[in-house]
């Protein structure tokens, strides 16, 4: 009978450690926390968004774009669903986001556990692996407990995306002695950092249009709802951006967004200007207040050096152009980003090179990679998730089939 050790009880390892499992082999899972699938639970504000409808590559990311689709395919895809299925999790829908019924992300969680513990899969907690090595076509795993061997290894211990999960980015260390290479880890989906005096507005929620600029050239535009802080910007909207910040930040090129604070309207400058026509006796205070929060137009008038109670139509033209110009590209210096503590996700990992498109390796037979720890990544939306039913669907399947 083979066996396999599965180091990682998040969602990947989980979900590998079910697919592999048949009468041919021994499945063990081998977790530090003393609870599986701790990032789980804080997912989607701990309702877990696990999947997506639209599926579309251009959510998907890595340093190698042009081989993503061997590993994220619509055929991998479509084995999501039916997998949440058979272990009893049914969607709610919501615009195309799939949540638990129930709304709680411990659904997801004791799902998986449940359907591990029915399949015999044997979970070891509390169990902190200290060194791995290959002698003689077999894994040997030395740990806090004890020494563990087989004939199979996965490695789904995550990335160094927030740690109070237990993701303190140990996998990295295991695969370099194993031989491979890790691109560097960086925080991805995580919130920015800027030296303007933003902060004055912190607090502050909008939905705003966000346009990313590297070195002068436009890399990405996003829409969605803001949150301006203390330090810079949140929220999902500059989320979406904040990997390609990390990336071009380490790479050292300036990273600059411009916020348009009224992305709804087509033409500012036509609709301040008729707004002011229509409505007698208002202040520049007073006219923007029924358009944005009051933190926001004090900010926006001292950036221009504006007294708010002035009139419209008492500013002379450049007084003016510089109002338009901060409403619709008020422009922010991003100089960096909070930390993996705060992040979401890691960018970086084991090169997609280095894998077989099973995610086996490409250097030592019988070691496979699941989840975070691979050089893909993904939009918010249970883009990242999707990375892990994925993977561990794929190379629990390989496992399954190597074990008839």
């Amino acid at each position: 009978m083979k066996k396999v050790i599965i180091i990682g009880g998040g969602a990947s390892g989980l979900t590998a450690a079910i697919n592999s499992k048949n009468e041919n082999n021994e499945v063990i899972i081998l977790e530090k926390n003393k609870e599986c699938g701790k990032k789980i639970l804080v997912t989607g504000n701990g309702k877990c968004n696990y999947y997506n409808d639209d599926q579309s590559l251009e959510h998907y990311h890595s340093s190698n774009l042009e081989v993503v689709s061997d590993y994220i395919n619509k055929e991998r895809i479509n084995k999501i669903l039916p997998f949440f299925k058979s272990i009893g999790i049914f969607p709610d829908i919501k615009d195309g986001y799939y949540y638990p019924m129930s709304n709680q992300a411990i659904s997801i969680r004791n799902a998986l556990v449940r359907e591990c513990e029915n399949r015999k899969i044997k979970i070891v907690y509390n169990c902190e692996v200290n060194d791995i090595k290959k002698m003689n076509n077999e894994f040997i795993v030395k740990t806090n407990i004890d020494e563990y061997r087989s004939d199979i290894l996965v490695i789904s211990t995550g990335s160094k995306a927030f740690s109070k999960t237990g993701s303190t980015g140990d996998g990295y260390e295991f695969a370099k002695r194993l031989g491979h290479n890790i691109i560097k880890p960086l925080p991805g989906l995580v919130q920015l950092v800027s030296d303007n005096k933003i902060k004055e507005a912190a607090g502050v929620r909008c939905k705003v249009k966000l346009s990313l600029f590297e070195n002068n050239d436009l890399i990405k535009e996003e829409v969605g709802e803001l949150q301006i802080t203390d330090y810079g910007i949140s929220g999902i909207v500059s989320m979406q951006l904040s990997s390609y910040i990390s990336k071009g930040l380490n790479n050292g090129n300036k990273e600059d967004i411009y916020i348009n604070f009224l992305p709804v309207i087509d033409n500012i400058e036509v609709f301040i200007n008729d707004l002011n026509n229509n409505v007698k006796n208002r202040t520049i205070s007073e006219l923007l207040d029924g358009l944005l929060n009051y933190k926001l137009v004090n900010m926006i008038l001292k950036q221009c050096k504006i007294n708010g109670d002035e009139y419209y139509y008492n500013l002379d033209e450049n007084l003016k152009q510089k109002l338009i110009s901060n409403l619709s590209s008020y422009k922010l210096n991003i100089n960096g980003t909070k930390g993996f503590d705060n992040s979401q996700i890691c960018i970086g990992g084991i090169p997609l090179e280095e894998l077989k498109e099973t995610y086996e390796s490409k250097i030592i037979d019988n070691l496979f990679f699941t989840g975070e720890i691979i050089d893909i990544n993904g939009d918010c939306g249970g883009y990242n998730l999707s990375i892990s039913w994925i993977s561990g669907i794929e190379v629990g399947e390989r496992i399954k089939n190597e074990c008839l």
